[in-house]
């Protein structure tokens, strides 16, 4: 005689959404947005179906739709003109610049939006790169110094989060430093803690313009083989005064957003990347699987292995389909 039946809590829809141990919802994601110069202009990525780079008067627009179907909180990433890199990314800190006015203008528009920030000179470096460059070797401490003035230059803009997503040492502490100093301690910093040299970043890269001019990412990410390497990450981060620390990519590192998740008390952010949406797109628009049921288990997913927050390119659809 069978004592204990699990299918019993299986019986029927209600049973099943009665005993649900895990549920995304809105307040979860974060919605990335890509930023273009000029007016009136939305481009799609190619590479990432649904998804578009918004001149500055349409991303208000996209802003204001993601409000109203209750998706609040979003990631800002600019596509800048290469007349405008140079090898110290000094645009990233233009107050008139493209990314800052944005910025200003979108917490102008929604003060009640989260707007989270993206700290690192590949989108501003004319080598591509997310440190200054000297005879082929990322500088780390001299890249500090950029990350501060950037950072700061986010939060007067009205950032809500600022996200340093270099990979560089000791970037979270310098840049809270330099953000106390400027009186801006309630600014929080989500650290890209364990952050992987990932094949996953391809579209992200093709919808920025912003790839490597020479070599890879591999002596500031970290090797896709490495566990433990992430505690470690995540340890100095957390000791440096970070608010939130994140996993990138989500679903090939679903093990090491549970270690953090089971090792530190801060929220643990995923970032379900560019790579990611674009496969499940892919395979749905050729009918090799259903690509809603694809997405709502991905997310939930990356909710059960511990992270609090998703950054996620789905954000949008989710919040239309779940109504």
């Amino acid at each position: 005689m069978i004592t204990h039946r699990p299918r019993r809590n299986r019986k029927s829809a209600a049973i099943r959404a009665m005993v649900q141990e895990t549920q995304v919802i809105n307040s979860d994601l974060i919605f990335p947005l890509f930023l273009i110069e000029g007016k009136n202009i939305n481009s799609e990525v190619k590479s990432m179906p649904g998804i578009f780079r918004f001149s500055s008067d349409l991303i208000l627009k996209e802003v204001e739709a993601c409000m109203n179907l209750g998706i609040n909180s979003f990631a800002l990433f600019p596509n800048i003109s290469e007349s405008l890199k140079d090898k110290y990314a000094t645009e990233s800190y233009n107050h008139d610049g493209l990314y800052l006015k944005a910025l200003r203008e979108i917490k102008r528009y929604f003060p009640e939006s989260c707007i989270m920030t993206d700290v690192a000179m590949d989108p501003y470096s004319s080598d591509g790169h997310d440190g200054i460059v000297k005879n082929g070797e990322i500088l780390n401490d001299e890249t500090l110094e950029v990350l501060g003035r950037m950072a700061v230059a986010q939060a007067q803009a009205g950032a809500d989060i600022v996200g340093p997503s270099d990979m560089m040492d000791g970037r979270i502490g310098y840049i809270r430093q330099e953000l106390d100093k400027e009186q801006f301690t309630n600014v929080s910093i989500m650290a890209y803690s364990a952050k992987y040299a990932s094949a996953f970043y391809g579209p992200f890269r093709d919808a920025l313009d912003s790839a490597p001019k020479f070599g890879d990412k591999k002596t500031y990410q970290m090797n896709p083989a490495n566990h433990r390497e992430a505690l470690i990450e995540a340890q100095l981060d957390f000791e440096e005064g970070a608010d939130f620390l994140m996993v990138k990519p989500a679903l090939p590192y679903l093990d090491v957003i549970k270690a953090l998740s089971d090792n530190f008390d801060l929220p643990i952010a995923a970032y379900n990347v560019s790579g990611e949406y674009a496969m499940i797109k892919a395979a749905a628009q050729n009918g090799w699987l259903d690509g809603d049921k694809a997405m709502f288990e991905s997310l939930t997913a990356i909710k059960r292995a511990g992270a609090k927050i998703i950054l996620t390119y789905f954000a949008k659809e989710f919040a239309q389909k779940s109504r």
